[in-house]
């Protein structure tokens, strides 16, 4: 690492409602930074029991879920059922279209992170499909008081099997007290941390610490270091992608290059067509048990 990465940009991500009553704190895809390229949002969510996230489209990008608590059931319209427990990890790419429902799977709060990894044009209407890793088989490794589990990418020496289309590094760093992180990150790549827990000093060793529930967003540089001057634990995650540098056209969970292709997805999703003709007779087992017709 030749050039460490400074901090650019600061946000305290602020709790606000989403879903039917589940509550998020909404980091990327907000007013103040809706898009990094490759990276549309990030929440960390926070749900209970009957609230959660009922059957609803996607279109044109990859949802990353990444249980840190409880545990979130999964079900789609095309009978891909699941559950993702904590520490467990779900590649989800929507493609050219998925209608899906994530909602609790017990009693309790399960909190999470979902992260949105934009496609590039040629990627955005591939078939649906799931890369799934229950927590036991995530790549880790601990060394000089760090330890990084590996999402996507490769940190420490380790690998992590997910395939991503859009290249993507996806870290989840602990610092022991008084430990320092570093990690290489390619030049050309986007990067950002958001701490989960404790605080600790990023990009400059000068600045202050900061805690829980910030995104920090990365210059430019080969790599980033990370210093935890306090007496408790630093948990944050690592995440970088290739830029795609294509217009973005948003409409909600359709996300596509072109106004025109969100009205056609509009279209094609009101018709049950071009990817979603199985949303017109299906109902999630979620939406069953709570009566919603």
């Amino acid at each position: 690492m030749e050039t460490p990465r400074q901090v650019v940009r600061k946000f305290l991500a602020r709790p606000q409602h989403e879903g039917v009553g589940a509550v998020v704190r909404r980091s990327i895809g907000r007013f103040e930074l809706r898009y990094f390229d490759p990276f549309l949002v990030l929440d960390e969510f926070s749900v209970s029991a009957p609230a959660g996230f009922p059957d609803h489209p996607h279109r044109g990008f990859e949802t990353v879920t990444y249980m840190l608590e409880g545990a979130v059931t999964h079900e789609d319209f095309e009978g891909h059922r699941g559950t993702i427990k904590a520490g467990d990890v779900q590649w989800m790419t929507a493609g050219r279209g998925i209608v899906h429902s994530e909602m609790p799977a017990g009693p309790g709060t399960s909190k999470g992170l979902q992260l949105w990894v934009n496609l590039s044009s040629g990627n955005k209407m591939v078939e649906p499909g799931y890369q799934e890793i229950q927590s036991k088989d995530i790549a880790c490794t601990t060394a000089d008081g760090v330890t990084v589990r590996v999402i996507a990418g490769d940190a420490m020496g380790v690998r992590s099997p997910v395939c991503t289309r859009t290249p993507t590094m996806y870290l989840d760093f602990t610092v022991r007290p008084r430990a320092v992180a570093r990690q290489p990150v390619r030049a050309s790549w986007n990067a950002f941390a958001y701490v989960l827990e404790g605080e600790g000093v990023f990009g400059d060793e000068r600045c202050a610490p900061v805690g829980a529930h910030h995104l920090l967003l990365f210059g430019s540089g080969d790599g980033v270091e990370v210093w935890n001057r306090s007496d408790k634990p630093l948990r944050f995650l690592l995440v970088a992608g290739e830029p795609i540098g294509e217009p973005v056209a948003q409409l909600g969970p359709f996300v596509m290059n072109t106004e025109e292709e969100i009205d056609m997805t509009v279209n094609d999703f009101e018709g049950y067509v071009n990817g979603f003709e199985k949303a017109k007779h299906w109902k999630s087992q979620a939406m069953v048990a709570l009566g919603v017709e």
